[in-house]
């Protein structure tokens, strides 16, 4: 199993982050509440149930898991923004964090109205064309490409819906590229991926763990990974970026939030708890089978990352015009 030389300095002794001893006697008092912003069934969700019982254990409480899928991560990211702030229910969201403020109108709530505690997974994703497109390699797709667009007949990509993080990873895709790619949404990560294997769209930027078994398996074929760094699991790919869209470096993700205003000792907390669960072997290991990375980063560093994807997400949704429609 790869497990990212990141991965190794996140998993650092726990002391590196001190807690207060007024948090550690007082916090959390009763059961904690993980509201999920999707459905059963999902990797994220497996992730998440693997390490509630560590994170239960360490905190002293345990961590119960609800799914509130739906409306862009609404419904959760809606009940817990209005939970109190003490700690004791967080949000456990993933890119689409970054892009439903875009994306949805007249919310009870702000998407200001949380406090980052830690990016839990990064999720690497896979250019995957289907085999009968006359490309064999990343230079001749981004040449077909430029071809077909400017006769008029542009290359056409799946994604699990309008707003979803595949969506997003094709319009950076065409901003980068400089030519027209046309996008057909589907409902769902899986229906993107079976319309690609039938031939009914050219391509799909979706997560290296839905594609990966197809590309080896030859009924897909891999031309590009998302990341900035080739991928372990398929070293003979190009990044886009080696193949000229500079700047190209889209993930999928997974955090946790907690109620704006939650105090820092509790984040910390919280943050550490997660951190060593995280790492857990078991929890490792499943991450590896379904193309996670573990990230486990600081509360700042996860606010800093947040408010880039923010930045970025918006200037694409204007750009394109992105719309749930």
């Amino acid at each position: 199993m790869f497990i990212p030389r990141r991965a190794v300095i996140a998993a650092a002794p726990l002391l590196a982050y001190p807690l207060s001893s007024e948090a550690q006697a007082v916090f959390p008092t009763r059961p904690l509440r993980a509201i999920l912003s999707f459905p059963p069934g999902g990797a994220i969700d497996a992730v998440t149930r693997l390490i509630a019982p560590r994170v239960g254990e360490l905190l002293g409480q345990p961590l119960v898991v609800e799914n509130r899928g739906g409306a862009v991560g609404s419904l959760a990211a809606g009940t817990v923004a209005a939970s109190p702030a003490d700690g004791h229910t967080l949000l456990f969201d993933a890119s689409q964090h970054a892009a439903a403020p875009f994306l949805l109108n007249n919310l009870s709530f702000s998407y200001d109205s949380f406090a980052p505690v830690t990016q839990l997974t990064s999720v690497p994703l896979l250019l995957a064309a289907h085999p009968g497109l006359p490309a064999q390699t990343l230079a001749e797709f981004l040449a077909l490409g430029r071809a077909r667009a400017a006769a008029g007949r542009p290359l056409t990509y799946a994604s699990g819906g309008n707003g979803a993080s595949t969506h997003y990873a094709g319009v950076l895709f065409q901003n980068l590229a400089g030519f027209e790619v046309l996008h057909v949404p589907f409902r769902g990560g899986g229906p993107a991926v079976q319309a690609l294997l039938a031939g009914t769209v050219d391509f799909h930027i979706g997560t290296a763990g839905s594609t990966a078994a197809m590309v080896r398996e030859g009924r897909l074929r891999g031309l590009a990974v998302s990341t900035a760094a080739r991928l372990p699991a398929f070293p003979e790919l190009p990044t886009l970026q080696e193949g000229g869209l500079a700047g190209y470096d889209w993930n999928e993700w997974g955090g946790v939030f907690a109620p704006a205003g939650t105090p820092a000792p509790m984040i910390d907390r919280l943050h550490a708890a997660l951190r060593e669960a995280l790492f857990q072997p078991v929890v490792l290991e499943r991450l590896s089978t379904i193309g996670m990375v573990p990230v486990a980063s600081t509360p700042n560093d996860f606010a800093a990352f947040v408010r880039d994807q923010k930045a970025l997400t918006g200037r694409l949704t204007r750009e394109a015009r992105v719309t749930m429609d």
